[in-house]
């Protein structure tokens, strides 16, 4: 008997990470139709030790990745899963993105007793890790109290059951992988919580030298969609600082008539907020969700360079530069 090729699946070891890289097995086995053989390997990663303070000040995104490019270098695994929005804008030079997964519901939750943020009370505490959301939500409520919420889905519902926090969010997407979408209280609009760039995509990547039968079977379960849609936002984010140092949001989606997507950058007190907005008519394609992400990426910088240094902008409608690169 021939002996099976085998895939080594790399993910962080908590049970949202485990949940998709299984998600991501599965497809592997159904694409090879059985003729491939998946094995996942768990690591605990930097970020998944340091609970006791802000993401930002332990070291950012790669906290939660390095282990796992580490161990691609080293050949250990063939594969490392990720959510995407974990993932830098850069990644190192002997990697790249291969995969997009079908891309899950990307918006966010409202975790406790009130349904909207309207309701949560005068002073509310809210737990959340992330500088966005952090930022988002005192733009909608300056009155909040916002305090550092870090540790998996499980850990921050305990903290909230425990009293730490009135009220936390989280996203929709890993609720849902997690069959515990019934936790949340309510579903944010995106005109509440525009969310980060890569929310609800698991990507993954691949040693550029990868023999040729695993990228043909990579191939086979990438989502183009997605990839469309992790284009166009890790374009904006990569030119906009996209780490978890700045509060910075995107979200790219395909319409009957074309696509279109959103992008901002916040203070950090959520006190401004410079937003963007664009459109493609017709199908895009893959370049054409990168100049959409840029040219927005563009309008924001301009538009906050402009604003912070009291000038008045010139006269002209956001995405312009991208409109004039398609003609």
């Amino acid at each position: 008997m021939t002996a099976l090729k085998t895939v080594r699946i790399g993910t962080r070891g908590s049970p949202l990470a485990l949940a998709q890289a299984n998600m991501f097995a599965d497809l592997i086995a159904r694409a090879s139709g059985g003729g491939v053989a998946t094995s996942i390997h768990p690591f605990t990663t930097t970020g998944d030790k340091i609970l006791d303070k802000p993401l930002q000040d332990a070291g950012g995104k790669g906290l939660f990745t390095k282990e796992l490019e580490r161990a691609q270098e080293l050949g250990e695994i063939d594969v490392a899963v990720h959510s995407l929005k974990d993932v830098t804008v850069t990644l190192p030079d002997h990697l790249y993105l291969a995969i997009f997964l079908e891309r899950e519901d990307p918006r966010d939750c409202l975790i406790g007793p009130y349904a909207t943020l309207a309701e949560l009370p005068q002073g509310a505490v809210v737990g959340s890790s992330s500088l966005r959301r952090q930022a988002q939500l005192k733009a909608t409520r300056p009155d909040l109290k916002v305090v550092t919420f870090r540790g998996n889905v499980q850990t921050r519902l305990r903290k909230l059951s425990e009293g730490e926090a009135q009220a936390t969010i989280l996203a929709a997407a890993g609720l849902k992988r997690l069959g515990m979408i019934d936790k949340a209280a309510a579903i944010l609009s995106l005109d509440d919580m525009l969310p980060a760039g890569g929310q609800g995509i698991i990507g993954a990547t691949l040693r550029n030298d990868a023999p040729d039968w695993l990228k043909d079977l990579a191939a086979k379960i990438d989502n183009e969609d997605a990839r469309l849609a992790a284009t166009a936002e890790r374009a904006f984010l990569r030119r906009l600082d996209g780490s978890c140092r700045t509060p910075i949001a995107a979200h790219f989606r395909l319409t009957a008539d074309g696509a279109d997507m959103a992008g901002e950058v916040l203070a950090d007190d959520g006190s401004k907020r410079w937003r963007a907005e664009g459109v493609i008519e017709g199908r895009p394609g893959v370049f054409d969700a990168e100049v959409l992400g840029q040219a927005l990426a563009e309008d924001v910088a301009a538009e906050r360079a402009w604003d912070l240094e009291g000038v008045t902008p010139p006269d002209y409608e956001p995405g312009d530069e991208m409109a004039e690169d398609e003609t």
